[in-house]
C-alpha cells in the first residue's frame, strides 16, 4: 500500500502582518510527505490490492447434450416382437405401438411385427433380429400376469433378463414392453385403459432411442 501525503500549510507569521497591510498575500508553504510501500511489515501480513478474475467469467469448454429424436425417423426401420400368450393384452398393446408409428410417420414398410409363443420366447427372437442388422430398434411386447404358483416369477425375470441381454449382445436397443401385472384387470388398464397403453410408450422409447444411435452414437 502506498502513502502519498500532501499538506499545504498556511503560515502567516507576524512579518507577513505588513504583506496582508499592502494587498500582498504570502504564498503558502508546501510540505511534502511521501512514503511508499507494497506491504505493510506492521503485523507479518501483505495486503494484495490485485484482484483475480472470478471463475465464472472464465471461459469453459461447451458441454453437448445428445439425444435422440421423434420426429428425425427417416430411414429408420423398427420390429415389434409379440407375444401370443395373454393376447387379450398383448393385442391392444401392438395396436398402440403401431398407431404412435404412424402418428410419427414411420412408414408401415419400415415396421415388422413377429408372433412368438409367450414373453419367455422374446429375448432370443430380439437378440437373433437384432444381431441381423436390419432393425435400428426392437420392441419387446408380452404380459406375464402372476398366477398361484411361481411360475410368474420365473417368466418375468427371464423375459427381462432376455430382453436386456438381447440389448446388450446386438447392440441394438431392444425396448423392454412386457406388462408384469398382479391380476388381469391391471393388464387391461395398462393395454390401452385407464393407465394409457404401454405398447404406444415402448414405440416412443423406440424411435427416440434409434435415433439417438443412428445420429450421435454410431
Amino acid at each position: 500500500m502506498a502513502l502519498n501525503l500532501k499538506t499545504l500549510v498556511n503560515h502567516a507569521p507576524l512579518s507577513s502582518s505588513r504583506q496582508l497591510f499592502h494587498g500582498v498575500s504570502p504564498k503558502p508553504t508546501s510540505i511534502s510527505f511521501s512514503h511508499s510501500s507494497s506491504s505493510l511489515q506492521g503485523f507479518g501480513t501483505q495486503i494484495a490490492t490485485q484482484r483475480k478474475e472470478p471463475l465464472s467469467n472464465q471461459q469453459t469448454a461447451a458441454v453437448r447434450h445428445l439425444t435422440g429424436s421423434l420426429i428425425t425417423n427417416e430411414g429408420l426401420r423398427f420390429v415389434v416382437v409379440v407375444a401370443r400368450f395373454n393376447e387379450i393384452v398383448t393385442r391392444p398393446l401392438l395396436e398402440g405401438a403401431l398407431a404412435t408409428f404412424k402418428r410419427y410417420s414411420v412408414k408401415e414398410e419400415d415396421v415388422d411385427v413377429v408372433w412368438v409363443p409367450g414373453s419367455f420366447e422374446i429375448g432370443v427372437v430380439a437378440d437373433r433380429l437384432g444381431k441381423s442388422r436390419k432393425y435400428h430398434a426392437v420392441i419387446c411386447i408380452g404380459a406375464v400376469i402372476r398366477g398361484d404358483t411361481t411360475h410368474y416369477d420365473a417368466v418375468a425375470n427371464s423375459a427381462a433378463s432376455g430382453v436386456l441381454s438381447a440389448s446388450l449382445s446386438s447392440g441394438v436397443p431392444c425396448i423392454f414392453g412386457v406388462l408384469t401385472c398382479e391380476n388381469m384387470e391391471q393388464a387391461m388398464d395398462r393395454a390401452g385403459g385407464k393407465s394409457g397403453n404401454k405398447g404406444a410408450e415402448a414405440a416412443l422409447t423406440a424411435i427416440e432411442m434409434a435415433s439417438l444411435f443412428e445420429h450421435h452414437l454410431k
